[in-house]
């Protein structure tokens, strides 16, 4: 068990499609840079991109990991990634609020706590 769980983090990604979506989880989970990641297909983003405004369909992975494995999580998602700027954000987890078994799963299954 990790000395602490405080040190949960959850990374914010979107992919493309399904296909990206599930090599990225795949890829983190085997390489135990995460616990878990959800993937919800069907979200829809506006951005500005190259000067003009574009629309997408896309889906969004919550990557849960610990905050020692989320550099090496991020590098694989990046690498994995088919965007030139893919979205790769660290939000942390406030152990107050949080269920503290879940929290020491996932730094349990994270093998860079």
């Amino acid at each position: 068990m990790p000395k602490t769980n405080t040190e949960v983090v959850f990374l914010y990604v979107t992919a493309p499609d399904a296909d990206v979506a599930d090599q990225i989880a795949e890829t983190v989970i085997a390489d135990k840079c995460a616990a878990c990641v959800n993937i919800l297909p069907g979200m829809r983003s506006v951005y500005e991109w190259g000067g003009k405004v574009e629309c997408a369909e896309e889906c969004v992975l919550i990557v849960k990991t610990t905050a020692a494995a989320a550099p090496a999580a991020r590098d694989a998602i990046i690498n994995a990634h088919p965007f030139d700027t893919p979205c790769v954000a660290a939000l942390p987890v406030d152990p107050a609020g949080s269920s503290t078994a879940f929290l020491d799963w996932i730094c349990a299954e994270t093998k860079r706590n």
